[in-house]
């Protein structure tokens, strides 16, 4: 699989960016493409992801880009993703995934820069990366707090096992005046004296080097700041994102002021897919995290500074026709993570005009849809969907469809499919 960038496809409003220009043609071709194929069938088009990966490039502005494995959740993805210039080391998501992929065979180099996003408790996963001189050479794990080392010497002390890389996770949250704690609860450290004083023990610490410092940004990196419909909501956000980029940057900065009189950083990651211009533009960022703009799941619809195109899509078999109007999927509740509500349930995208019924949704194992569209829907046809958030349709699959122009340019095998359930 080929992802590098085609530069022509965001300067030609041609059929080339179907997705835009006829988004009722562009589903049917991907449908057309999967002809065959039972349901439920996880397909993307391979312009799309080609045009993604360019924009991702460009927003970055040179900056390295650290490919975040759980917005992908494929190591064909990923391996295709890493050998395009500009991105460079992934962002794993638990400790036995990092291993795995930091892993060489004779089939695959395994990844040589893998950081661990989040701390972790699991002892053996920890054990057994320890005992791999080539995967803890290069794979970082993430520290917030004293106590996580001791978990680490818990697993295995010091003394049996090389030094491990840690990096040392900062709060990006932002304390709005009015709106109160904003973004995502993650590390205690917030301040250059809890940074300080971190760093300091992790520099005391017999078995443990501290190569890095990661800020994540959720209030900026994953909340959109376009709505077409609460127009005053938006406005709330981009100021509120503002100015929590203004205060996040200098105490930032203060804060890699003292760590770099006491540590030898090596990076300092911040980011994700909703604010690589931001983390592109501060020179004390060295990379950038993004993945799920690949992908462009519709959590990705509401911003202003960037349009993904919608690359991923899923297709479900119609089974049943309650009512004229009615027909009903099997499958279908590909729910994303987060907060419970409406903007968490797939989309239905083709063919037009079929919605959700409000009292069942998408259900585990059949999904109702409504319209005047339904009418002309016979049974075995499918439906396509866009779920809300990037990677995680890659679990309920064990291989996907790369699609273009009417036809399958590969399959990718999934984490699922190679046997992996992380989390």
């Amino acid at each position: 699989m080929d992802l590098s960038p085609v530069p022509s496809l965001g300067e030609r409003a041609g059929g080339e960016r179907r997705w835009e220009t006829d988004p009722e043609a562009y589903w049917a071709t991907i449908d057309a493409a999967t002809t065959g194929l039972d349901a439920p069938v996880l397909a993307a088009d391979l312009d799309a992801l080609r045009f993604n990966t360019e924009q991702l490039l460009r927003r970055a502005g040179g900056k390295p880009i650290r490919v975040a494995s759980k917005s992908l959740r494929s190591r064909p993805v990923l391996d295709a993703l890493l050998a395009v210039d500009g991105y460079a080391g992934v962002l794993a998501y638990d400790v036995a995934e990092a291993h795995w992929l930091a892993v060489s065979t004779p089939e695959r180099p395994g990844c040589p820069d893998v950081l661990v996003a989040y701390p972790s408790a699991d002892l053996g996963a920890i054990a057994a990366l320890a005992a791999d001189p080539e995967a803890a050479a290069r794979v970082t794990l993430m520290i917030d707090d004293a106590a996580q080392l001791d978990l680490i010497d818990a697993a295995v002390p010091p003394s049996r096992r090389p030094d491990l890389r840690v990096c040392l996770d900062i709060d990006a949250s932002y304390r709005a005046p009015a709106l109160g704690f904003m973004g995502v609860r993650r590390s205690p450290v917030r301040t250059r004296a809890e940074a300080s004083v971190l760093a300091v023990t992790i520099g005391g610490r017999r078995g443990f080097t501290l190569v890095g410092v990661m800020t994540y940004d959720a209030q900026i990196a994953g909340v959109g700041d376009r709505s077409l419909h609460r127009p005053g909501a938006a406005a709330i956000v981009r100021a509120m994102q503002g100015a929590s980029w203004d205060e996040l940057v200098a105490r930032r900065g203060e804060i890699l002021t003292d760590l770099r009189r006491i540590a030898d950083l090596e990076f300092v990651n911040g980011g994700g897919t909703g604010s690589l211009e931001r983390n592109a533009a501060d020179p004390n960022v060295t990379d950038i995290a993004a993945g799920s703009g690949l992908y462009g799941p519709t959590l990705f619809d509401d911003y202003s500074h960037f349009t993904p195109a919608p690359a991923m899509g899923f297709g479900l078999a119609v089974t049943r026709r309650p009512a004229p109007d009615t027909i009903t999927c099997h499958g279908g509740g590909w729910i994303a993570s987060g907060p419970a509500g409406s903007g968490r349930v797939p989309t239905p995208v083709w063919p037009a005009g079929l919605h959700l019924l409000g009292r069942e949704g998408a259900g585990e194992v059949q999904t109702p849809l409504h319209g005047d569209r339904a009418r002309r829907i016979p049974l075995g046809d499918r439906v396509w969907f866009r779920h809300a958030k990037a990677g995680e349709p890659c679990e309920h699959v064990n291989e996907f469809v790369i699609a273009k122009d009417g036809g399958v340019e590969a399959t990718a095998v999934t984490y699922r499919g190679e046997g992996k359930a992380f989390l």
